[in-house]
């Protein structure tokens, strides 16, 4: 089975969309929760399909060091092993280029690794990056990339070049050794905030002729209006006629902006780490449940929300919770951010079908409301 993506409507730059892969469809726009470890924290797969994800994703260099991935193959690939049968999304191991920066060392041929967990030394090639990704299973997998600092111009633009290097590689690799109707190859866009290489890079990895692409290198520092700014000249030189992944986005705000923007697929850890952190996400703003205010409230997270949290508990118990650090508090909060941030996604997605002044509206609403009391 192969891939497909069509565009059912327009709304400006946003679009409606469907990507058709062999573990389902994924209607766009779409965020994907992260589950790093084989597992999104908190979050049973039952959950997960109780909120409405439908693409899940998972860490290629965790799970290559612990369990293993031939491990994961032998299990059956990341969906038997898991126990989630929707489509899933694998990272190359190419953010770990950026965030293990005191446990690495760069060369054109790959990256060395310190582990984290034992110290042990590893290589990622892009070849290997492909294997690992080809054990895992997972629908999407991404080509081997170098994040970089992006406003250091020429650092930017040594990462991009040697991103187009290993995407070579890796398209050349998976194409030969994978299985290109089970498993869709996406490229990344890399080049910092700077439009003249993010223009070269988008020509390069375009050139590539692959299922998708993604954007990578935001939301790794720079300022939001950077990060905006740098969308709207990127996603123009992405064609219209495949999916568009922003990578590591996760702030509502952000969420709506991009799609705005013609990005179709976002992941981000943002919306569990913020449950662990006793936060809850609204349409109105975050909410800090371990403030005293909370104690006697009676209404639920979010009154207008079908999630499981808000529609079985109060703010004044989830408080008590958070107070009390009881693991149940992790699981209500990460449903309940979840459940926002993918039904904000069918809200603007239901929006984008009834058309451009319908969107609009919504987009202009949503960021007032948002912005009001954010906290």
């Amino acid at each position: 089975m192969g891939f497909t993506f069509e565009i059912e409507a327009e709304a400006g730059a946003a679009r409606a969309g469907r990507f058709m892969t062999p573990h389902g469809t994924i209607e766009t726009p779409v965020f994907a929760p992260v589950g790093t470890q084989a597992t999104v924290k908190a979050v049973l797969p039952r959950d997960l399909y109780e909120v409405g994800a439908s693409l899940v994703l998972a860490n290629t260099y965790h799970l290559h060091l612990r369990p293993g991935d031939t491990l994961v193959r032998d299990f059956g690939g990341l969906h038997s092993f898991m126990g989630w049968d929707g489509p899933m999304l694998t990272d190359s191991g190419g953010f770990q280029v950026f965030s293990l920066a005191q446990l690495r060392r760069i060369t054109d041929d790959g990256v060395t690794f310190r582990s984290h967990i034992d110290g042990a030394i590893l290589k990622f090639t892009p070849e290997y990056a492909m294997q690992i990704q080809h054990n895992l299973g997972a629908d999407i997998i991404m080509a081997f990339d170098e994040c970089a600092q992006p406003d250091d111009y020429d650092i930017a633009q040594a990462a991009m070049q040697r991103t187009h290097a290993w995407a070579q590689r890796c398209v050349d690799h998976h194409y030969q050794h994978g299985n290109p109707d089970r498993q869709a190859l996406f490229g990344i866009v890399q080049g910092g905030i700077f439009q003249d290489l993010r223009e070269q890079s988008a020509h390069f990895i375009t050139s590539l002729d692959l299922p998708g692409y993604a954007v990578g290198g935001l939301a790794v520092g720079e300022t939001k209006a950077d990060m905006l700014a740098t969308l709207s000249f990127t996603v123009p030189c992405l064609p219209p006629n495949r999916p568009r992944y922003l990578m590591g986005v996760g702030q509502a705000e952000d969420l709506v902006e991009a799609v705005s923007r013609g990005i179709d697929i976002f992941d981000c850890v943002l919306p569990t780490r913020e449950a662990r952190h006793g936060a809850a996400l609204t349409r109105y703003g975050r909410l800090n449940m371990g403030n005293l205010r909370f104690a006697s409230d009676s209404e639920p997270l979010e009154p207008d929300c079908t999630c499981y949290a808000c529609q079985h508990f109060s703010r004044g118990y989830i408080r008590h919770l958070v107070k009390a650090k009881e693991l149940i508090s992790h699981q209500l909060l990460s449903i309940h951010n979840l459940a926002f941030l993918i039904r904000l996604m069918k809200e603007m997605r239901q929006a984008i079908i009834q058309g451009e002044t319908a969107f609009a509206g919504f987009k202009s609403q949503f960021l007032a409301d948002y912005r009001s009391m954010v906290k």
